[in-house]
Parts: C-alpha cells; sequence; structure tokens
C-alpha cells in the first residue's frame, strides 16, 4: 500500500487482524501443508503488527465463551500451562502474557456505560482459550505488546456484539492507545467429529468452501462491513442461530469503523481440522470500496434487544427486532420450564432438575440410555449445593466440588432410576470441569466412590464455563433396562 491510499492513525484502532485458534499451527505446523501455511501466515501478520508499531492488542477469542455478559482479562501477568481440551495429544502450551490491566477496566466501564453486562477477570489460573493463547503466542512471542482479551458471549446477537465493539473503541479513545484489534475465529467452525489423519484435511462441506471463498473475496476488498451485512444470506441458508463465524466480524466492524474503507491482504487460508483459517489483515485506507448503506439497524445502547436477527418471514430473512428493554418476567414454574418431549423415548422426571434449554433429561435408543448434562442443581428450586460458582452480577464465589459432585451423582441416579436403570448400567461417563487443578482431585475420589465399581470408561475436560453457575457437569451413556450388551 501506498503512503498516499493509507490513513495515518495517531491512536485509535489502526489495523485488524483475523486469525484462527486451532492448535495445529503452533504446534503441530508440519503435520500437513496447509498448516505449516498458515503458521507462514501468522509470521507475515506478525510482521504487519510490529511494523505499525502498536501500544496494545485486542483480542476478541469465539472460543472463550461467556454466558452471563461480557468478561474481560485483566491479569496484568497470566502464567499458565495450557492444554487445549479437544487436541490434547498435540501437547501443552505454556504462556505468560503481558496484560493492559488500565485498558481492561476501562474497556469494562464502557461496555458498563453502554448498557452492557460486563467484568474483569483476575485471579491466578483462570483458564485463558485457545485460541486467545494460540494468537498471542503467535502474534507476540516475546510480549513486545500488551494485550487484552475479551469473551465471546455464546448468546449475543448482532446488537449487543456491535455495542460491545463500541464500548472497545471507546476505551481505546480515552486512554489514547494505539491498537491493533484481533478477532480469533475461523471462517467457516464446523470441525470433523472423528478423528483424521492430518493428510486428509478438507473444508467439512462445498457450501462452507462456497461461502468462505466469499468471505475472502470481500475481505481482500476491505468490505469490511459487507462482511458483517453479508451474514444474512448465510444465515438463511444454513439455518444456523449460532453465529460464532459473525460476532467477530461485528464487533471489528463496530471497533474499526463499519464502513468499506480498508486495504484489506488474505495472508493465506486453508482447512483446519475441516474448519476455514484464514489470516487475514485489514488496514484503514483512504482508497477501499467505500460507505455502504445500512439496511440494518445500527445500536449505540445495548437494550436488551438479543434476536436482532431473527427470522420473520419463510425465506429465513433476519429481521430487525424492537429496542426495548422488555419488562422483567417471574420466574416460570417447574412444569412450565420441562421441554415438551419431541421424539420417541424421551424421558422426564421431577426426581432431577428442570432442563435449562428444549431437551429432555434422557432418551432410549435401541438398548442405550443417552442423558443430557446433568448438573448439581436441586430438583424443584434450581439451588446449587455447595454454593454457586459466581454471584448474580458474575463475581466469582468460593464453593464446594464434594457437594456438587455429590448432588450431580444423584441426579444421574435418579434419572437413570426413571428411565428403569441403575448407576450400575453406565457405560461411559464425560466429565466437565470449570477448574481442572483445583476441583480434580476432590471430585476424582467422589467418582471412584460413587461410580468406580461400575467399570465406565471415562473423559475429563476442562471448559471455561458452564451454562449455570456450576463447576461440575456429567454426560452419561447408560445401557438400557433389558439391554444384553
Amino acid at each position: 500500500m501506498s503512503a498516499q491510499t493509507e490513513t495515518e492513525l495517531e491512536t485509535g484502532v489502526i489495523k485488524g487482524l483475523i486469525v484462527p485458534g486451532l492448535p495445529q499451527p503452533l504446534l503441530a505446523p508440519d503435520q500437513n501443508e496447509g498448516w505449516g501455511r498458515i503458521r507462514a501466515a501468522f509470521e507475515a501478520a506478525r510482521a504487519e503488527l510490529l511494523a505499525a508499531k502498536p501500544d496494545l492488542i485486542l483480542v476478541y477469542s469465539t472460543m472463550w465463551p461467556s454466558v452471563i455478559g461480557h468478561q474481560i482479562q485483566a491479569d496484568p501477568r497470566p502464567k499458565w500451562v495450557h492444554v487445549d481440551e479437544l487436541f490434547h495429544d498435540l501437547g501443552s502450551i505454556p504462556y505468560e502474557f503481558d496484560v493492559d490491566e488500565e485498558f481492561a477496566h476501562t474497556y469494562c466501564a464502557a461496555a458498563r456505560a453502554r448498557g452492557l453486562h460486563a467484568r474483569t477477570i483476575a485471579y491466578h489460573g483462570f483458564p485463558i482459550d485457545t485460541g486467545s493463547v494460540v494468537a498471542l503466542k503467535l502474534l507476540t512471542p516475546g510480549n513486545e505488546v500488551p494485550a487484552a482479551i475479551t469473551s465471546s458471549n455464546v448468546y449475543a446477537d448482532r446488537a449487543e456484539t456491535i455495542v460491545l465493539g463500541k464500548a472497545a473503541a471507546d476505551a481505546v479513545t480515552k486512554l489514547g492507545r494505539r491498537a491493533v484489534a484481533v478477532v480469533v475465529t475461523s471462517l467457516s467452525n464446523r470441525l470433523f467429529t472423528d478423528w483424521i489423519d492430518p493428510k486428509d484435511d478438507r473444508i467439512h462441506s462445498p457450501k462452507d468452501e462456497e461461502w468462505n471463498q466469499k468471505m475472502l473475496e470481500f475481505l481482500a476488498d476491505g468490505r469490511l462491513e459487507d462482511v458483517s451485512q453479508l451474514s444474512r444470506e448465510i444465515h438463511r441458508q444454513v439455518r444456523v442461530k449460532k453465529v460464532v463465524n459473525f460476532k467477530p466480524m461485528w464487533w471489528l466492524a463496530a471497533v474499526m469503523g463499519q464502513h468499506n474503507q480498508y486495504d484489506g491482504k488474505v495472508h493465506d487460508y486453508a482447512p483446519i481440522y475441516g474448519a476455514g483459517a484464514a489470516v487475514v489483515s485489514l488496514t484503514p485506507s483512504l482508497a477501499g470500496v467505500g460507505d455502504k448503506e445500512y439496511d440494518e439497524e445500527d445500536v449505540e445502547v445495548y437494550g436488551g434487544d438479543r434476536n436482532v436477527l431473527v427470522t420473520d418471514n419463510d425465506d429465513g430473512i433476519p429481521a430487525v427486532a424492537p429496542r426495548a428493554t422488555p419488562a422483567p418476567a417471574p420466574a416460570p414454574s417447574q412444569a412450565a420450564r420441562r421441554p415438551a418431549p419431541s421424539a420417541k423415548g424421551t424421558i422426564e422426571t421431577d426426581a432431577a432438575p428442570v432442563p435449562v434449554g428444549a431437551y429432555p433429561h434422557a432418551r432410549k435408543v435401541g438398548d442405550l440410555l443417552f442423558l443430557s448434562g446433568v448438573g448439581p442443581r436441586r430438583p424443584g428450586t434450581g439451588e446449587v449445593p455447595g454454593g454457586p460458582v459466581r454471584g448474580e452480577d458474575g463475581e466469582p464465589r468460593d464453593y464446594d466440588v464434594e457437594a456438587q459432585t455429590r448432588s450431580t451423582i444423584a441426579n444421574v441416579k435418579a434419572i437413570l432410576e426413571a428411565s428403569g436403570a441403575s448407576i450400575d448400567d453406565v457405560l461411559d461417563v464425560t466429565v466437565f470441569l470449570i477448574d481442572m487443578d483445583r476441583d480434580f482431585p476432590t471430585f476424582n475420589r467422589i467418582y471412584a466412590e460413587e461410580l468406580g465399581h461400575t467399570g465406565a470408561t471415562r473423559t475429563t475436560l476442562a471448559v471455561t464455563a458452564l451454562p449455570t453457575p456450576i463447576a461440575v457437569e456429567l454426560k452419561v451413556l447408560a445401557k438400557a433396562p433389558g439391554a444384553t450388551i
């Protein structure tokens, strides 16, 4: 780019980067030619980033899911050893990052001022997500530039995400930072669910590849706002409500400027375990395609207006929801919250906590019983034995993982008994813990007492959060009554 076309910004968001967060380019670039190219693309983006001389790297990661509002890392020197929960076979990633604590608190205050629920996180051992770890390890391995990391709320829609981006821009302006905004995301994000040979990696489906190429075309032309708007058509065709691959585009457009005046560069693109991985840079430019007339509502202050991209016609075209804060509704009863069984073989019981979504407690298929995720909440009241892991405003609380574990297993037993089975019929268990180092020894001891005799296979995963303020959840597969397996 020539000096005549690039805008010279003394402060503000001077560049945007789109990078993948899967660990293969960091830990296994030699196992697949495409993974190696993405690693090289990261190195090119790193050189471009350092040449811009920023004093802040502002990270938005779709791999850090939050459930209640938005979380911002404020520990000035987080240090840990990370292992990816899916690709743990690739090895561990030790890290120690330099976090801009002042910016984190300013960002949080700006988000709250715009009507968002936000909080900072600053305690030793908080599990930074794979995407943020991979991005910072490859873009600033020597901590040349301090970072700020924010979560991606799993339920946030376009309106909420745009307001979060505008809050980030507010904080950058208030502190006079010279920032590079980094979004950690895949384009298409469907991973293969079975293990593959690295050399056989490919984009999951032709439709995914078609949309990836369209997004890359727009990004190469610097058409950031057009990519943000493109989400409506992709929603219409793929009919997926969890818009993981568009939240970062909405956020990036809001933090950099909702227009198409950018110089775009696609450093490389390749599949990583079926998902579309691209490294792209966007630099504010006096050239570019230019502004675009909005055909979706722009939002300055969040007013509880989720579902801005809900569909209201047979074509699935998203419509703009009214921007009004809904009146609080009374808590529904246990019966009112229970989803109606939608398929043969579903099992419901009042002896277990009501599901938090539209799914049954269990389902019988042939000789097998599949239990939905089970946590420790008490039936009827929803109370968490041992205390919740966070308060209503999102602040961390101390909790008793032994009490939560025993209650979780009691709920599993209740669902099995309602299905005509027992704890002795358990075949396989997947365990989710929000704090592996703190909780695993106690959980493992209680598990051995209650389930060790079953001989069930088990997998234990560390997760950053669960949908309710609990520390442990079990996913159980068991023999159905009368099964001969």
